[in-house]
């Protein structure tokens, strides 16, 4: 197949953005392939299938819209560089809606329209689970970039992994010793109230209580709510960290509430930065947030110690040194999550060109989930822009570091790294020993 051979049709509506991405969109998918002449073929000719499960609508729009960009990015360099095993990358995008019963009707169609080698991308913690038991079901490897414990727990199935972004769990086992030894003890939680909620509210709660620390209030709060003040008189008096995570179209409203039911008298502040993840630290009524810290997963501001492996990533996904887009300084990115994208590509393109992966049989798809498996280290590097990582192919999760920033003058300053051993916990379970 060449591209002379394929001329999909492009999608009216997103046509300016599309020619900009360099996607072909059809039937509602968008295929997008960097010029064949690069790539050499294989001696089937045929590209190697990667469906994109993208929240193009729904509570994690915000989220699918950089994760579709930094897919596309990152399709275009590894087709730039010869592709997977000597054959380009097309990719599938289908949305879900955040919505976790259309997961599960994507990856079906991803297995029998579409026929991917591979499914990936997902992020929302009940699309997660409610799309992995039908990839388990139909033997397709799904890739997610989602942060939940669900895949670490051992409570999906062999066919599930995490490789380019670390959990909860770890995150916050890795930030409550400094939580703890800067900001205080007595813990009051706001986080939502779904699955990746829950993780913050069960680990944190043991990881504070390790260090001597209490959880003295728990807020959880709906993820589509759109208003919080009758949340925030529940607030115990005795808090001394406020520890904060929200996600979904309402982050903005509940970060300016939260400031206005304060004031000047408020506790310390500790934020995980889904709370403002593409929103702009410099919008009126956010003055409040000023001395208080954030988790990041990958920091926004390119920082003075900035790596040349972060440069290059910011300078391909088309991203600022403020974290916005370069062709729209007010497009914000979700720079904390996104680079899970870019870096699970590059797992999934190591592991094909390991197992020797050559099309979609049984064996293939066998070999490509053994050889993520055996996968141990990731060095930072063009690949792996945010840091240096261990994966435990048991359990199908990396582990990395974790940042801790400072909100002065308006942007995020990093004030403290995690060392991955400071992540690291037993595993729970071992996928390998499940049958494939």
């Amino acid at each position: 197949m060449t591209a002379k051979q394929k001329k999909p049709l492009i999608d009216s509506n997103r046509r300016a953005t599309l020619k900009q991405l360099g996607v072909l969109a059809a039937a509602g998918a968008v295929s997008q392939l960097s010029p064949l002449s690069r790539v050499a073929h294989s001696a089937t000719g045929q590209p190697i299938k990667i469906g994109a499960q993208i929240h193009r609508t729904g509570i994690g729009a915000s989220y699918g819209r950089w994760y579709e960009r930094v897919t596309v990015a990152a399709v275009k360099l590894i087709n730039e560089d010869g592709g997977i095993n000597g054959r380009p990358v097309e990719l599938i995008v289908e949305d879900d809606g955040t919505d976790p019963k259309r997961g599960a009707e994507v990856v079906e169609k991803f297995a029998t329209l579409h026929k991917v080698d591979v499914a990936y991308g997902t992020l929302f913690s009940h699309v997660v689970i409610g799309s992995s038991a039908r990839a388990g079901e139909l033997k397709l490897p799904y890739v997610v970039v989602s942060e939940g414990h669900h895949v670490a727990s051992g409570s999906l199935n062999r066919y599930v992994f995490q490789p380019g972004i670390t959990d909860v769990k770890s995150q916050v086992i890795a930030m409550a010793p400094w939580i703890s030894r800067n900001l205080g003890k007595k813990v009051t939680m706001i986080f939502p109230d779904f699955a990746f909620g829950h993780n913050h509210r069960d680990y944190f709660s043991a990881a504070i209580a390790a260090q001597g620390g209490e959880v003295v209030g728990q807020i959880a709060i709906p993820p589509t709510e759109s208003s919080f003040t009758r949340y925030f008189p529940r607030i115990p008096a005795s808090t001394e960290v406020l520890y904060h995570v929200m996600v979904g179209p309402g982050v903005l409203t509940f970060v300016k509430e939260l400031g206005q039911h304060f004031g000047n008298n408020r506790p310390e502040i500790f934020g995980f930065i889904d709370s403002l993840e593409a929103v702009d630290m410099a919008t009126p009524q956010l003055e409040f947030l000023e001395g208080t810290h954030f988790w990041e997963g990958h920091p926004r501001y390119a920082q003075p110690n900035q790596t040349v492996h972060d440069k290059f990533y910011r300078n391909a996904v088309g991203v600022d040194n403020n974290g916005a887009r370069i062709a729209d300084p007010k497009d914000i990115s979700t720079y904390s999550h996104m680079f899970g994208c870019w870096e699970s590509l590059f797992v999934i393109k190591q592991a094909m060109e390991m197992s020797g992966y050559s099309g979609q049989t049984a064996a293939d798809k066998r070999g490509f989930v053994e050889a993520m498996e055996s996968l141990t280290i990731f060095e930072e590097g063009r690949d792996h822009p945010q840091g240096r990582k261990i994966f435990n192919g048991k359990i199908h999760q990396c582990f990395g570091h974790q940042y801790i920033s400072k909100v002065e003058g308006g942007r995020l300053n990093v004030v403290h790294t995690t060392a991955i051993e400071d992540g690291l916990y037993e595993p729970e379970a071992d996928y390998t020993k499940m049958a494939l």
